[in-house]
């Protein structure tokens, strides 16, 4: 989209849009934040969490990156970005639920399978993806390699858990799940549907959110 669709899209925005909710501007404006959900997912274009939430302004706390991978806690890693965003999220927005959203054809976890090129160009995404490997064994392990597209997938899924379980090595989040005070979601959101899938811990797998 050439960058004058956005500008005409902003001026739409400001005449249409931002009127439907000025009031409630103002008062975000004035009171500051306080959404209730911390939003993880995909920087990919194609995964709009406000458009698939419905989420009003101020809703959603949202941080996204190249896969929807939550570095493990290490208070010394090069991951600041997305550590932080998780301790702001918890220790001061004090938000009840976090959502891992991962979604259908992933470039992240198909890089997975890919050799990345030993150039400076890209040695912040090699460093980057090997969050990505646990569930590229578990993937392996699950469904072996023979139909590429079912490997695909599970590593899509098996992902959110990997990271599902990495927010839980951050302590104020492991704290506060123990507490009853935070909730973690896994989400699957399928790019050619529309559908979300959530992981169902009693039945360890995931399922259709229903209406």
């Amino acid at each position: 989209m050439h960058i004058k669709k956005f500008i005409d899209n902003y001026q739409e925005f400001k005449k249409i849009h931002f009127k439907k909710y000025e009031k409630l501007f103002e008062e975000l404006a004035l009171k500051g934040q306080s959404p209730k959900t911390l939003f993880i997912g995909c920087s990919d274009s194609r995964v709009v969490p406000d458009l698939i939430t419905g989420a009003k302004p101020g809703d959603l706390f949202v941080f996204r990156n190249i896969g929807n991978f939550v570095p493990p806690f290490k208070p010394d890693n090069d991951f600041h970005a997305t550590a932080s965003a998780i301790e702001y999220a918890v220790s001061v927005l004090e938000v009840r639920d976090i959502i891992i959203c991962g979604h259908s054809h992933c470039g992240a976890c198909e890089s997975l399978y890919k050799e990345i090129p030993q150039n400076i160009e890209l040695i912040h995404i090699k460093k980057w993806l090997e969050i990505g490997e646990p569930a590229k064994e578990i993937a392996i392990d699950t469904v072996g390699t023979e139909d590429n597209e079912l490997l695909l997938r599970t590593t899509e899924k098996a992902s959110i858990l990997v990271q599902l379980q990495n927010l839980l090595t951050y302590p104020a989040v492991k704290e506060r799940v123990e507490a009853d005070k935070l909730f973690l979601h896994g989400w699957y959101y399928k790019i050619e549907s529309g559908e979300i899938e959530y992981f169902d811990e009693e039945e360890g797998d995931f399922k259709p959110i229903e209406p």
